[in-house]
């Protein structure tokens, strides 16, 4: 009995469906739903993208943008921080920000959810630094743990809380280390 084969969705059709909340994203003809960010995902993320904007946006070094599609290399994903240098932004005719990114982010951060899929999502790391990203980190509340992807993809674990995180040679001004990163997580409460 011959069975009849519904094609693959191609990247141009997925960029044509509406977008979803958490996002969705295209990876080898699949679409993958982001679970929703949770509490410690969003803190890292907001004090993350603030520190590095704080740095390095200012002085027009680079800008760190949070849940932005980046379409390349047949994928369309998106990263929970991308980090561009500035000679890369994309600008549309009127000089302001474009609305779509077609290139890999300079340096690519990703915080791991509960119940995300680390092998997926490491495997978009990869994908970036296959396509031009100076870095990778992958975040994970759960361990407090780093783990920093260079290329041609070497990974480096950083538990220890006195270790400074390397950053990108354009983001030298940032330092952070794993302890100041997990250390985002305390809520402190005013004594009365």
């Amino acid at each position: 009995m011959a069975q009849t084969l519904t094609p693959a969705l191609t990247l141009k059709d997925f960029l044509q469906l509406s977008e979803t909340q958490p996002a969705s994203e295209y990876i080898n003809g699949r679409i993958f739903q982001k679970p929703m960010p949770q509490g410690k995902h969003s803190v890292l993320q907001t004090q993350l993208s603030t520190t590095i904007n704080s740095a390095l946006q200012s002085v027009q070094v680079a800008w760190a943008f949070s849940e932005l599609r980046c379409t390349f290399g047949g994928r369309s994903t998106v990263p929970d921080i991308a980090v561009f240098v500035w000679e890369r932004l994309p600008c549309d005719d009127n000089g302001e920000i474009a609305d779509t990114f077609t290139d890999a982010p300079d340096w690519t951060i990703e915080i791991l959810s509960p119940d995300q899929n680390q092998t997926r999502v490491t495997k978009n790391i990869l994908h970036c630094l296959q396509h031009g990203s100076q870095m990778g980190w992958l975040i994970d509340p759960e361990e407090q743990t780093v783990l920093v992807y260079l290329p041609p993809e070497q990974v480096k674990v950083f538990d220890q809380p006195q270790q400074v995180l390397p950053a990108p040679s354009f983001a030298k001004e940032i330092s952070v280390t794993v302890g100041d990163l997990f250390d985002w997580l305390v809520v402190r409460r005013l004594k009365t």
